[in-house]
């Protein structure tokens, strides 16, 4: 996983959505956000982004920083 730059909505329950984030000096927009869950190393969200590809952001709360894994390798971003 790498370290990124999110932004993200956070509503009044706390609930963080991501609306982007920059990756490798791109700003790449979240088309959506899907399923969520909370282990060790933080909360876990699955976002798409654009070419339909799915990718996994981690916020961790202990480091105050968030994280990306793609799942294909070679992410092709334009």
């Amino acid at each position: 996983m790498e370290p990124v730059e999110v932004i993200a909505r956070i509503d009044t329950q706390g609930r963080r959505t991501p609306l982007s984030f920059t990756w490798q000096g791109q700003s790449i927009p979240v088309a959506s956000a899907g399923r969520r869950w909370q282990d060790e190393r933080g909360e876990h969200i699955l976002v798409m982004i654009p070419f339909e590809q799915v990718c996994e952001l981690v916020f961790n709360q202990w480091e105050a920083r968030w994280y990306v894994r793609f799942f294909s390798t070679g992410a092709k971003i334009a």
